[in-house]
């Protein structure tokens, strides 16, 4: 038998929710400039400046804040350090904070100008129909962000561009520029370098240092951008910086500023596999502590052949391939491209002045004899004999 009176509340936990009782108006703050959730899990994201790069990262359209990529190249081409200037531009583009780590402040005049707009391609595209218009989820709505689409993504007019297209021609103006450029501490060797150093103290370390305060000293709104080009290259790094132990506790307290800023910071990393070559192990542990790497195989040029045309089937043609080995993983069914397997076809990419860095799907050009037979004067006799 019970001694509760009926139709009576009883009282709840503190931080439990009564049926009926009215919640609270929590206000959505936007999201900072540069930065929107993932379609996936609504992780927050933010563009590498390469519109074909953003679509192949497992399907969040962007990287996601707190990871880093390391981009691995053969040979002696610079594919991966114009990679790097376009994400460092677009920080600045968007306003967020870029470190540069490796260079001095002058590697900033090297960084590509914003394209003009397509007013042709704009102007030929008839409006779409309300009537046709799909209805889909509002976070889905602007994610036809693709190379084609230019400086104006898919969707509403009035959201902010997510990921600018930028012209190797031309060159950033600060004008344009909302964020800032923060060098880092020196890393070449005492010959390089006229600045006094203290042999105790390694410069990986003071780097390190240099990120924990300026993390520490900004606002929890302000986005990082961590670009470090041509890691270990002997012109830029001291002996000291190759040996393992350093190398290794640079990434480790890397990763560990990138999981405690996980809405804050993203990092880019290219090596050059001509000098350290992935077969040791050393590049081994590198890869393990990035989230993901990729690698660029640059294609052998043919000697003797004319100078690429400003055409759009001559700019298209392959000039590498790339290669993907792992893309982060942040939940048990996967999300760093587990679900679709496009990751696993051969890519290949391309580079403009115009139209940047383009990946896609690597395809054989036809053969030249087929269609040479095809051609053929005999071919043409026996379409002309009547019986």
């Amino acid at each position: 038998m019970s001694f509760v009176k009926r139709n009576t509340v009883l009282s709840s936990r503190p931080g439990r929710a009564v049926p009926g009782a009215k919640q609270p108006d929590v206000e959505k703050q936007p999201p900072p400039p540069g930065v929107r959730p993932s379609p996936l899990d609504g992780r927050p994201t933010t563009s590498t400046g390469t519109a074909s790069l953003d679509q192949l990262l497992a399907g969040h359209s962007g990287l996601p804040l707190g990871t880093c990529i390391l981009v691995e190249e053969q040979g002696t081409t610079d594919f991966s350090g114009i990679l790097l200037r376009y994400y460092a531009a677009e920080g600045l583009v968007q306003g967020h904070q870029v470190h540069l780590v490796g260079y001095p402040p002058q590697w900033r005049r090297n960084l590509p100008g914003l394209a003009e707009p397509d007013k042709k391609s704009k102007s030929e595209q008839p409006p779409p129909a309300q009537e046709e218009k799909m209805k889909i989820a509002w976070r889905y709505e602007a994610l036809g962000n693709s190379a084609a689409s230019g400086n104006s993504p898919r969707g509403d007019a009035n959201q902010p561009t997510f990921c600018h297209s930028f012209d190797l021609v031309k060159r950033l103006e600060p004008a344009v520029c909302k964020g800032s450029l923060h060098p880092t501490p020196s890393t070449g060797p005492p010959m390089f370098d006229a600045r006094p150093q203290s042999t105790n103290t390694s410069p990986l370390k003071a780097i390190i240092k240099h990120l924990q305060t300026k993390l520490e000293s900004s606002p929890p709104t302000d986005i990082h951008r961590v670009v470090i080009p041509s890691l270990l290259l002997p012109e830029l790094y001291a002996p000291q910086s190759s040996l393992p132990s350093e190398v290794l506790q640079f990434l480790h307290a890397l990763r560990a500023l990138l999981r405690r800023y996980s809405t804050q910071l993203t990092a880019i990393i290219t090596l050059q596999t001509s000098l350290y070559p992935r077969s040791s192990g050393l590049v081994r542990w590198m890869e393990l502590l990035c989230d993901g790497v990729l690698e660029l195989i640059p294609l052998p040029a043919t000697p003797g052949a004319a100078p690429p045309s400003t055409s759009s089937e001559k700019t298209d043609q392959a000039q590498g391939l790339l290669k993907v080995h792992t893309l982060p993983i942040y939940h048990e069914k996967g999300g760093g491209g587990a679900e679709t397997s496009s990751f696993r076809e051969t890519l290949s990419f391309s580079l403009s002045a115009t139209k940047g860095l383009n990946i896609k799907p690597y395809s054989l050009p036809p053969m030249e004899e087929e269609e040479k037979k095809e051609k053929s004067p005999a071919s043409t006799v026996k379409d002309g004999i009547d019986f």
